[in-house]
């Protein structure tokens, strides 16, 4: 059994905390500041390096272990493992890139940059259940805070490597391997479960509004830094404030406790979530307590109050009483969408298996330009790589922060699914990938801009919507198999598609068979074809988005009708 830490301070002091951990979880994004050194000091061709981005994305979101490992420990220990993950597969990549040690094997750095980016999946596990459980009324604000703080992350590392490593790729794999298990270690206390304050605290929506606008003004400053950086000649004492500020900026959400202990207030109303609605307690029990409790009879009261969404109960009300009377055994049912699903009850239901399909197409195809950005841009004349990544990395924290909070808006006043903005934002994606096949003057920083946004929507609605649809009982274990359609689409678009039309064309222009060097592509044709298929799939995508929000709008009209969430009775199951 966990212990919770009761009290309203301690939520928001492990949403400060968790803050900092999201932003060291997006280490994975920084694979594009040293693909090119990995590219040209150990002598690999295009298709070699994007089947490293593949490993990198593989092991960003092969979360399954730890999504069952948040189920039965505490958080500190799956900060550890992450912590460890991380010092272990980047310690390896830096004695090869640093030439250390020579002549390691290709494989070797496969598998060692597998391991050190599925610290990611460790760390953002760890965070992200255990603040969704702290906040269960406020799923979609929290998952966009702490999404668009993991997007913001990439301009973190470029903040860090632009002005304290001097753009020095095996400086940057010494900082991973060892300043992503301190900033662990030293956040793993305040990241804990803890007794949610009812959603009747008019604060917590002022909190969440403060935290939002510091995030914007974070993203805005390191994207304004990074172009200064590039205009400028900086030198290092400005160089080191920037980063001082920075520092500064990403303490911004612990203001909250601070306030909250300085100017205690009246939080009569603010006690513990009643029972119907869902109390923390109730959602961490084990599932002995659940199985021991099975009713014999479901209230009339809880059918009444779901309508036609229980409709399909088979057994009538008279049947159920005379086995109520002759002491018949307990009967199971299964769960229905809202209520608390097991893994494998989730594994049958096709709502289960069109949220990944169309989650699939539209993280996959965004992380095939991701973990291409360098080459894409030096195809088309671009050769700033740090330019390119700190603008999709703050258009995809505006992605995921808003797209959190606008769907967060509209559903609790349309009861619109959350799932709309995901076929909006695909659609737009067709466009992009268009836009990116045309390789016309001037669009490229558009055409990315585009791209981090809907990617960043992509993330932040899965999010939420797997926890409404599935429950946060296992949470943590439905959001990483999502998560899996990450490495899938990267493995598919970028392995696959990218890296062997990229390579291709590169022969054709020198000449030769060049598959064996690292020879660059120049002009548009290097990734033609793969964007004209990535927009291909975004049609498919947007049609099952389509298709998903209309078989789930009965669910979000049951559990938002109110204009508030309301958790159905739990399932006993």
């Amino acid at each position: 059994m966990v212990t919770l830490k009761a009290g309203s301070r301690p939520p928001w002091v492990g949403l400060g905390a968790a803050v900092w951990v999201q932003i060291a979880s997006g280490n994975a994004y920084s694979f594009p500041l040293y693909s090119h050194s990995l590219k040209s000091v150990l002598g690999f061709n295009q298709h070699q390096l994007t089947m490293l981005g593949v490993a990198n994305d593989i092991g960003e979101n092969l979360g399954l272990l730890p999504g069952v490992v948040c189920n039965k420990f505490p958080p500190w220990v799956v900060l550890s493992i992450g912590a460890f993950a991380c010092f272990l597969g980047y310690g390896v990549l830096w004695l090869a890139l640093s030439r250390t040690l020579e002549s390691l094997p290709y494989w070797l750095l496969w598998f060692a940059l597998c391991v050190a980016t599925n610290s990611s999946a460790w760390l953002s596990t760890s965070v992200l259940v255990t603040n969704m459980r702290n906040f269960p009324l406020s799923r979609g604000t929290v998952a966009g805070i702490l999404k668009g703080y993991g997007g913001l992350s990439a301009a973190v590392y470029t903040e860090i490597y632009t002005t304290t490593l001097h753009k020095s790729s095996s400086e940057l794999l010494m900082f991973l391997a060892l300043g992503v298990p301190l900033i662990c270690f030293t956040m793993m206390y305040f990241i804990r479960p803890c007794t949610p304050a009812s959603g009747e605290d008019s604060a917590q929506h002022g909190h969440f509004l403060f935290t939002q606008a510091a995030s914007v003004v974070l993203g805005s400053y390191l994207l304004t830094t990074t172009i200064l950086n590039d205009i400028f000649s900086l030198s290092a004492s400005i160089s080191y404030t920037f980063l001082a500020a920075m520092v500064l900026l990403l303490m911004a959400p612990l203001a909250i406790p601070i306030k909250m202990t300085l100017n205690p207030t009246n939080r009569s109303k603010s006690g513990i979530l009643n029972q119907p609605v869902g109390s923390s307690e109730s959602m961490l029990q084990g599932e002995e307590n659940a199985d021991r409790t099975e009713p014999l009879l479901t209230p009339s009261s809880s059918t009444a109050s779901l309508g036609s969404f229980h409709k399909n109960d088979s057994v009538s009300e008279i049947d159920m009483l005379l086995a109520e009377g002759e002491g018949a055994v307990k009967k199971k049912r299964r769960p229905r969408r809202g209520e608390d699903f097991k893994f494998t009850e989730a594994l049958v239901k096709v709502d289960f298996w069109l949220l990944f399909l169309v989650y699939f197409v539209g993280v996959g195809s965004g992380v095939t330009v991701l973990n291409n950005l360098a080459q894409i841009g030096i195809a088309q004349g671009v050769h700033n790589t740090t330019m390119l990544l700190s603008l999709f990395s703050f258009c995809n924290f505006l992605g995921r922060l808003g797209g959190g909070a606008v769907s967060e808006h509209f559903l609790r006043s349309k009861t619109i699914p959350r799932t709309i903005w995901m076929t909006c934002t695909q659609v737009i994606m067709v466009i992009t990938y268009l836009l990116f096949a045309s390789a016309l003057d001037g669009t490229l920083y558009a055409a990315i801009a585009l791209l981090g946004i809907c990617y960043g929507v992509q993330i932040s609605i899965m999010v939420p919507t797997v926890s409404e649809l599935f429950g946060l009982k296992h949470f943590g274990i439905f959001y990483n198999f999502m998560s899996l359609g990450n490495p899938l689409g990267a493995f598919l678009f970028s392995g696959l598609l990218a890296g062997y039309v990229y390579d291709n064309e590169a022969a054709k222009q020198q000449g030769m068979n060049l598959l064996n060097s690292s020879a660059s592509c120049l002009g548009p044709n290097c990734f033609r074809l793969t964007f004209l298929v990535l927009a291909g799939v975004c049609v498919v995508g947007s049609i099952l988005s389509i298709i998903l929000t209309m078989r789930i709008r009965p669910v979000y009209q049951m559990l938002y009708s109110g204009g508030s969430f309301r958790l159905p009775q739990n399932s006993d199951h």
